[in-house]
């Protein structure tokens, strides 16, 4: 009953949203993103220590400034996400420009498959959305919601076009799958792991227990790693899906050691993206909750 309450009371936010010019929603979402950030001390609380262990150099002041761009960013993008409705092959260019689609096509064109490496950063939930519009359909590795009726709405939405979800408690198998078949998976990898799902890679100088699924796979199948981001551009006022080039794995013939140094390139990438667009990360996620064995939490 308390999920089908929750959905109920946000069934007519999502649509509201969606509804409204798409001015008008950005301007709504990001006020009431901007009332969580006062009213949610514990978000706050995690958003401001892990900007304290990232940027230390920082005063609170800035550090406050970038938690609340972040808050910022989400609120933009919850308007962005109730209007996915709305976007069709004519008009998404309107929200969301390719920046080196050349680096994409050009992994995809080697038939071994793409790995779309990317994080909870800027407008994520668009970055596959949009993507498909242009025809480019993708597999998404992402954890259930727990409440399954909202989950249910939003799995709709992501799929409108072509994408698919892949569940996450089974994604080895999937990932395969998709590889073998030529296709592209976007993953995020930015989020906390446990051992033996994650390996302790360094991130903004400390150490993070990170999943090394992706490196297995790219190991295992050689398919293309391809940095992918969706960047708020403030200049164009709209969003730029942004590929880079697909990255060279490290092959040294130790298996493990190269899934650790693998997984250390691509968090690198990660973490490069989140020092130049600082505003665009998720900050109050604990990165860092998990710790290696024998070392105090951080939280």
């Amino acid at each position: 009953m308390r999920r089908k309450l929750e959905y109920a009371a946000a069934w007519p936010f999502i649509k509201i949203l969606g509804t409204l010019p798409r001015p008008l929603a950005r301007a709504f979402a990001i006020a009431i993103a901007q009332l969580v950030y006062l009213l949610h001390f514990r978000l706050r609380q995690v958003g401001m220590r892990n900007l304290a262990m990232a940027f230390p150099e920082k005063t609170v002041a800035e550090r406050k400034r970038i938690l609340r761009g972040e808050f910022t960013s989400l609120g933009r993008q919850l308007a962005e996400l109730c209007q996915f409705p709305r976007y069709t092959p004519e008009n998404v260019d309107q929200v969301v420009v390719y920046d080196g689609l050349e680096n994409y096509e050009r992994a995809y064109a080697r038939g071994k498959g793409v790995l779309f490496l990317t994080a909870h950063f800027g407008g994520w939930e668009l970055s596959a959305f949009a993507h498909s519009l242009h025809g480019h359909w993708v597999n998404i590795v992402m954890r259930p919601m727990d409440n399954q009726y909202l989950d249910r709405m939003l799995q709709s939405y992501r799929t409108m076009h072509g994408n698919k979800v892949v569940p996450k408690d089974d994604f080895v198998r999937g990932l395969l799958a998709a590889m073998k078949a030529g296709e592209t998976v976007g993953i995020l990898m930015d989020t906390n792991m446990t051992p033996p799902q994650g390996v302790f890679v360094d991130f903004f100088g400390i150490q993070a227990c990170t999943a090394s699924g992706l490196a297995r796979i790219a190991m295992r199948t050689d398919a293309a790693v391809v940095p992918g981001f969706t960047i708020w551009d403030e200049s164009l006022g709209k969003y730029r899906l942004r590929f880079d080039p697909a990255l060279e794995l490290i092959r040294t013939g130790n298996l493990e050691a190269d899934i650790v140094a693998n997984t250390q390139m691509f968090t690198k990438v990660i973490e490069d993206y989140a020092r130049k667009y600082p505003e665009q990360w998720l900050w109050v996620h604990r990165r860092w909750k998990t710790r290696p064995e024998g070392e105090p939490g951080l939280y």
